[in-house]
């Protein structure tokens, strides 16, 4: 289980270039600055989703350093429910290969994430925005797809409605 002491813990690492033949789970584990989203696929049983199942997809990858920005009992509500993290790890993927290009392109669109959810994407001023969040890194390439780096981690609405629950409940 990923605690959110680990997150905090987390530093941002530089870039490395990843192999072109290595799939998005490859990809991201290779890169070194997503160790938490790659242990949270894990625990949500999405590897085998995004080593190649139905691919490709493009993948907006949370980084460690978003991980970490997220207060401690919000990440532990998401990471003690399953279901709840795979559905917040759904939206953070969408299918086919986006990539910034096409994104700069269309400006302002939106997309169906996996969890059928819509994602919004954008370009402004410069900067690209998913589902409100900055991309800090773009394009890094996968055998089945593409990773954006996010610099926020996009939390569904029901996280904290979870944990309100749950604590005014233990009360």
């Amino acid at each position: 289980m990923i605690m959110w002491r680990d997150v905090r813990a987390a530093r941002y690492a530089a870039p490395l270039a990843p192999a072109r033949s290595a799939d998005i789970v490859g990809t991201l584990t290779t890169a070194g600055r997503f160790t938490l989203l790659v242990q949270a696929i894990k625990v949500a049983g999405l590897v085998d989703t995004l080593r190649g199942g139905g691919g490709p997809f493009t993948v907006f990858a949370p980084s460690d350093a978003a991980f970490a920005k997220i207060p401690g009992y919000r990440l532990e509500a998401l990471l003690a429910n399953t279901e709840q993290l795979a559905d917040t790890l759904r939206s953070h993927v969408v299918s086919g290969r986006v990539l910034v290009a096409d994104i700069k392109r269309y400006r302002n669109s939106r997309s169906r994430a996996l969890n059928g959810r819509p994602l919004s994407m954008a370009a402004r001023l410069g900067q690209i925005y998913v589902g409100g969040a900055l991309v800090a890194r773009t394009d890094m390439l996968a055998s089945n797809g593409v990773i954006h780096e996010l610099e926020d981690l996009l939390l569904l609405e029901a996280v904290s409605v979870v944990w309100l629950v749950d604590h005014a409940t233990a009360d």
